[in-house]
């Protein structure tokens, strides 16, 4: 396996994941009260939000040619470092 292809596998992996933890988020949500569950709502929608721009982004990096392949990547990374940051605020939210 090359190293695009080993990139694109991790990124699936980590959105998997993230998937985890956004319905894990949400299960907390409905166990909270209403004035928390609304908060908490916003902040899980908006990390769906963010999470569809990452697998734009992985499409986007998985259709783009070789000498794309450095730029396009990088965009890539700076969405994850943006999404695996709101990740880890909206869990210390919830605690």
């Amino acid at each position: 396996m090359n190293n695009r292809q080993e990139f694109i596998q991790k990124m699936k992996a980590q959105l998997d994941q993230w998937s985890i933890e956004i319905d894990k988020l949400s299960v907390r949500a409905e166990a909270a009260q209403e004035e928390a569950k609304l908060k908490y709502q916003a902040q899980i929608d908006a990390l769906k939000q963010q999470r569809e721009a990452a697998k734009l982004k992985l499409h986007e990096l998985q259709s783009s040619s070789e000498d794309a392949w450095d730029s396009v990547r990088e965009g890539m990374e700076s969405a994850w470092e943006s999404m695996t940051k709101a990740i880890k605020d909206a869990i210390s939210h919830f605690k």
